[in-house]
C-alpha cells in the first residue's frame, strides 16, 4: 500500500442552525485499503461523508484529491470524480427495476434517447453475479427483500467504478453468508486499487476486514488514519466512548410458572407459515432466530394483524383472538412491533420526535385525561428518550434529519413509552452504536423483569444469546425446533445451526 493518500480530507467542520457536528475532522484514505470510520451514533460520520461526497459543503476545511485541492458541488459531482457511496438508508427507486436502479446515472445522462431495455438488463447482471444475487434484472426493487435491496445498492455503487467507495453500514441487513461475500467483494476491489471506506457498528468485521481506521467522537477525531495492526477491540471502544466496554451478561431467569401472554398452536398465515406452534409467557424474552428471508418478520406483522392468520389458533393472554388490524393489536391487545425498517415503517421521518415517539399512547392518554397536549405526550417519552441518549436539538426536530442511529432509538423509545404486555422486537440493533445497544439490552432485560412478554428476532447471534431465555429456530415458514438458552456461545450456536441445517436432534444435544 502506497504511503500517498489518493483523498485527504483536513480540519473540515460543518455547522447545521444550532449544531456543530463536524470540528475540524481529519482523515486520509489510501488506494488498495479497506479504512474503517467509527463512532457512536451523532459522532459525525454520516456527515462526514456527506461532505466527501458532496451532499454538504463544509463550512471550512479543505480537500484533496491526488494531491491537489478539490470540491464537490454536488453527488454528480462527486461521482464523476470518481467518489462513490452506498448509504446507510437505502436510496433505490421501487418503482423501478432493478437494472434501471443500478444504471440511474447513466439514464440521467441519457435522458433524451429512448432506453434499451435489453441492453440495460444485459449490463447489470454481471454487477448482480459479482455479488452472486441470483435476480433478474427487470424486476421490480419493490419485490425485493430489504437484505437483496441493500445488495443491489451496493451493485450499483460497484458499477460506479469508484476509486474511492464509502459503505455505510453495508452488512447492516445482511445474512453471515452474504457478508461473507461482500466481504470477498471488498477485498477483491481493493487489491485492485480501490480506496473503500467501511462504516459499522460491528466491530468484529471491522477488525476482520480494514487495515486503517479513524475514530470521531462528538465531531472531533479521536484517532485519524491510525493502522490497525495492534488495534484490539477494547482500543477501539475506548476511543469511541471514552471508557471501556460495558453491558449485562445473559442470566438465567425462571419463567415458566409465568401465564401465557402469546400463544400460536399450529398456526398457518397468508404468508405461506405452516404448523407455527410459539408461546412467550409474562416477563419472558423468546428468541425467534434464522437467516434473513425465513419468515419471521412475516410471522410478526400476522400477529400484528397486518395479514391473515389463516389457519390454528392465535391466543392473547389465554383466550382465543382473531386480529384484524395492526391498531387492534396496540390498543385491545397491549402488542407492541419495533419494526427492522425504521425508515419505511418504524416512523413517520416528516414529523417530529416528539410526535413520532408519542404516537402508540395518544389515544391512551386522550382517553385517560379527555385531551391530549404536547406537554403531557412529552412527559410520557421524555424518560425513555433521555435513557437511550437519543441526539437531538429539541422534540420538535424533524425525524428524517437525525441520524439513522437516533432514527432507531426513536423507534425503541416510542414502545418503551407505551408500556404494552407484549413487545415484538425485529432486529433492535441495526445500526445504533456499542453503548446504545448495551443500553437498550439493559432496557429489555428491565422490561422483562417488570413483567412484559417479548418476542426478539434477531440476526446477531452473539445478541439473541446474551437476552433470551428460549431461543425458537425457524427456516421455511416453519418453527424447526426450540433450544433452551444457557448463555455458553459456542453451546447455543451450533444447536441453532444444526436445527436450520437440518441436524438430529440428537447430535444437537
Amino acid at each position: 500500500m502506497t504511503a500517498t493518500p489518493i483523498f485527504r480530507a483536513e480540519g473540515i467542520q460543518k455547522a447545521f442552525p444550532g449544531v456543530l457536528a463536524l470540528k475540524g475532522v481529519d482523515i486520509s484514505l489510501h488506494p488498495g485499503s479497506i479504512h474503517a470510520l467509527l463512532g457512536e451514533n451523532g459522532a459525525g460520520k454520516s456527515t462526514l461523508i456527506k461532505v466527501i461526497t458532496g451532499v454538504h459543503a463544509p463550512t471550512a476545511g479543505k480537500m484533496y484529491l491526488d494531491g491537489a485541492e478539490t470540491g464537490f458541488a454536488s453527488p454528480r459531482d462527486a461521482i464523476a470524480k470518481g467518489i462513490g457511496v452506498v448509504h446507510q438508508e437505502r436510496n433505490l427507486f421501487p418503482r423501478f427495476s432493478v437494472a434501471e436502479n443500478i444504471f440511474l446515472e447513466q439514464l440521467a445522462d441519457s435522458w433524451v434517447r429512448p432506453v434499451d431495455y435489453a441492453r440495460l438488463n444485459r449490463e447489470a447482471r454481471p454487477w448482480l453475479e459479482s455479488l452472486e444475487l441470483d435476480i433478474d434484472p427487470a424486476t421490480p426493487v419493490s419485490e425485493l427483500s430489504v437484505a437483496r435491496m441493500q445488495l443491489v445498492e451496493i451493485a450499483k455503487a460497484l458499477s460506479l467504478k469508484s476509486r474511492v467507495l464509502l459503505l455505510d453500514e453495508p452488512t447492516a441487513s445482511l445474512t453471515s453468508s452474504e457478508t461473507d461475500r461482500l466481504f470477498t467483494i471488498l477485498r477483491r476491489l481493493r487489491d485492485d486499487g480501490t480506496s473503500l471506506v467501511f462504516v459499522s457498528h460491528k466491530l468484529e468485521e471491522v477488525q476482520e476486514i480494514c487495515d486503517r481506521v479513524t475514530v470521531l467522537r462528538d465531531g472531533e477525531n479521536a484517532c485519524d488514519s491510525r493502522p490497525m495492526q495492534g488495534v484490539d477491540r477494547n482500543d477501539l471502544v475506548q476511543m469511541m466512548i471514552g471508557r471501556a466496554e460495558s453491558g449485562g451478561a445473559w442470566r438465567h431467569r425462571d419463567t415458566e410458572a409465568q401465564p401465557e401472554v402469546l400463544g400460536l398452536t399450529g398456526v398457518a398465515t397468508a404468508l405461506g407459515h405452516r404448523d407455527i406452534d410459539l408461546t412467550v409467557r409474562k416477563g419472558e424474552i423468546v428468541g425467534l432466530y434464522g437467516l434473513i428471508g425465513v419468515g419471521r418478520t412475516e410471522l410478526a406483522k400476522c400477529i400484528m394483524g397486518q395479514f391473515a392468520v389463516t389457519g390454528g389458533e392465535l391466543r392473547v393472554d389465554g383466550s382465543a383472538v382473531r386480529i384484524g388490524s395492526v391498531a387492534e393489536a396496540i390498543h385491545r391487545h397491549g402488542i407492541g412491533y419495533i419494526s427492522e425498517d425504521r425508515k419505511g415503517e418504524g416512523l413517520i421521518l416528516q414529523h417530529t420526535v416528539l410526535e413520532n415517539a408519542g404516537v402508540p399512547i395518544w389515544r391512551k392518554l386522550a382517553r385517560a385525561f379527555g385531551s391530549l397536549s404536547d406537554r403531557r405526550v412529552e412527559g410520557v417519552v421524555t424518560p425513555f428518550l433521555r435513557k437511550l441518549e437519543v441526539k437531538t436539538p429539541s422534540l420538535a426536530q424533524t425525524a428524517g434529519n437525525l441520524s439513522g442511529g437516533n432514527q432507531q432509538k426513536i423507534s425503541v423509545a416510542k414502545w418503551l413509552a407505551a408500556g404494552v404486555s407484549l413487545l415484538i422486537v425485529d432486529e433492535p440493533s441495526v445500526g445504533i452504536d456499542i453503548k446504545t445497544k448495551a443500553y437498550l439490552h439493559d432496557l429489555l432485560r428491565e422490561l422483562a423483569d417488570n413483567g412484559t412478554a417479548i418476542l426478539l428476532i434477531s440476526s446477531d447471534m452473539p445478541e439473541m444469546i446474551a437476552l433470551a431465555d428460549r431461543i425458537a429456530v425457524m427456516d421455511g415458514y416453519r418453527i424447526r425446533g426450540e433450544v433452551a438458552n444457557t448463555g455458553v456461545y459456542r453451546d447455543i450456536s451450533r444447536r441453532i445451526m444444526d436445527l436450520i441445517h437440518g441436524e438430529s436432534a440428537a447430535r444437537a444435544g
